[in-house]
């Protein structure tokens, strides 16, 4: 990991650099040291060390981008670059990103704050960043050939303007966008409230992660980026499970979720064991009068949602993703459902052919997690997790919220596996089990037939006159 976090207060001039009208005097002025994170580990919030204080919220598997003040401006760098980013432990990818991470770094502002944001270009074609959800002056919006000339390699550009609005916001091209965000530039942006907020509640815990998605070949490391919908990797931050960190919060904590979503689909988010309402939106918070409790929220594609609740169950539960194929990793689309085909008179004659060959999908698909099928070299499992009860049949978007009573505050550290009270866990039945009932098929009775028409009625069609013989 390189991270440096002091900023050159005035040395090195920008080459080249080419800014908005409204801060072309910027231009002239030295850059703040971009900061780069390399590691795929989930960085604590840290609170800013200078300008206006605010809640520092925790990226799941990422981090916050540090800033300088000068002159009353807080001022950011970001670097558009290549990057290899580990999805899942043993499996990494190439993609392209901000400060070494792809997704980049978090930013943080705090509502009126005057922002300033160095975009330097280090891919093999030109880009633009787009703050999605915005309220900023039309230069400043960041289309390409629409409202600015694109950043072309080795360039810098300026951005600057007011943060005029609390709430969840996202950063993405707006150049190339098909090819730039199927290899993985986006980002997460946050403005907390400058003060209390009739909207805005205080929580105890404060997550941000963005959806996203791949086609990435087994055994390669980079995504096809012309795939509109078949992706085959669905991910949280650039990481699937079981490579994605867990959300850890103390027993009465309350916990918000901002999730936004840049995949090609739409994703209902599912959380186990709580209800938690909707508060906010990527057009701000949402009115309580409006918030209803949910287990389940869609979050369609290009939006924003914030999700509240109290975290009063203790145990690990289930976060994920309610798409069936969303929580599966490495997936092919065109394997054939084998489910009840007997193979043992083929497997016996193409093993004596091929030693590693095995079934797949006479049972179901549940033993791939299990089975220690080869895989090529730089390839995520199908799916399957460790838990403390054997093999997790899942992977992608998925994770766990973690809810402790000894979890202290300020502390995010993964407090291990639940460790359920006596009695509290399904078991297996020791003897007969009781009789189950179950419903007869009634078969064409079930729905019976009310005022139809007897079989026998003849039924008379009179053809029109004329010359309508092509009808």
């Amino acid at each position: 990991m390189t991270n440096r976090r002091n900023f050159l207060g005035a040395a090195g001039a920008i080459t080249g650099a080419v800014a908005a009208s409204t801060v072309s005097k910027v231009a002239m002025a030295a850059l703040p040291e971009p900061v780069f994170q390399t590691t795929p580990d989930t960085v604590p919030p840290r609170a800013p060390s200078s300008g206006r204080p605010y809640d520092p919220v925790v990226t799941l598997n990422g981090w916050t981008l540090p800033f300088r003040m000068n002159r009353g401006v807080k001022e950011f760098h970001l670097v558009a670059e290549p990057v290899v980013r580990e999805m899942a432990p043993g499996f990494k990818a190439n993609l392209w990103g901000y400060n070494g991470q792809s997704p980049g770094p978090t930013i943080e502002v705090v509502e009126g704050d005057r922002v300033r944001i160095f975009v330097t270009n280090k891919l093999p074609e030109h880009t633009s960043i787009h703050w999605h959800g915005q309220r900023l002056p039309n230069g400043m919006d960041g289309v390409s050939g629409l409202t600015q000339p694109p950043i072309r390699p080795g360039k810098t550009f300026v951005y600057e303007f007011v943060a005029r609005r609390p709430g969840t916001f996202m950063y993405h091209p707006h150049a190339d966008e098909m090819v730039q965000m199927a290899m993985g530039m986006m980002g997460f942006w946050v403005t907390h409230p400058k003060g209390e907020h009739p909207l805005i509640d205080k929580v105890d815990r404060d997550f941000v992660f963005l959806l996203n998605a791949y086609d990435v070949e087994p055994g390669s490391a980079t995504p096809r980026i012309m795939t509109m919908l078949d992706f085959n990797l669905w991910s949280w931050n650039s990481r699937i499970f079981p490579g994605i960190d867990s959300l850890n919060v103390r027993l009465g904590d309350r916990v918000r979720i901002r999730v936004g979503n840049l995949t090609m689909t739409n994703h209902p988010m599912h959380l186990h064991g709580h209800e938690f309402q909707v508060t906010g939106t990527d057009g701000g918070p949402t009115p309580r009068g409006t918030r209803l409790n949910e287990v389940t929220t869609d979050v369609a594609v290009g939006q924003m949602r914030q999700l509240e609740f109290v975290a009063d169950e203790e145990g690990d539960w289930a976060f994920h993703c309610h798409k069936s194929h969303h929580t599966m990793n490495a997936m092919g689309h065109d394997v054939p459902t084998m489910i009840g085909v007997d193979h043992k008179d083929i497997t016996r004659r193409i093993g004596d052919l091929v030693p590693d060959y095995m079934v797949m999908g006479e049972r179901g698909m549940a033993d791939m997690g299990e089975m220690a099928m080869p895989i090529p070299d730089n390839t995520a499992p199908m799916m399957g997790g460790e838990g403390p009860f054997g093999s997790v049949d899942m992977g992608g978007m998925f994770s766990v919220v973690k809810v402790r009573r000894g979890q202290k505050a300020g502390d995010y550290s993964n407090p291990g596996w639940f460790k359920h009270p006596k009695g509290t866990v399904a078991y297996e039945l020791d003897g007969p089990a009781p009789e189950a009932r179950r419903q007869r098929g009634a078969g064409a009775a079930a729905m019976p037939a009310h005022n139809m028409p007897a079989s026998n009625i003849e039924v008379q069609i009179r053809k029109p006159a004329g010359r309508h013989s092509g009808h």
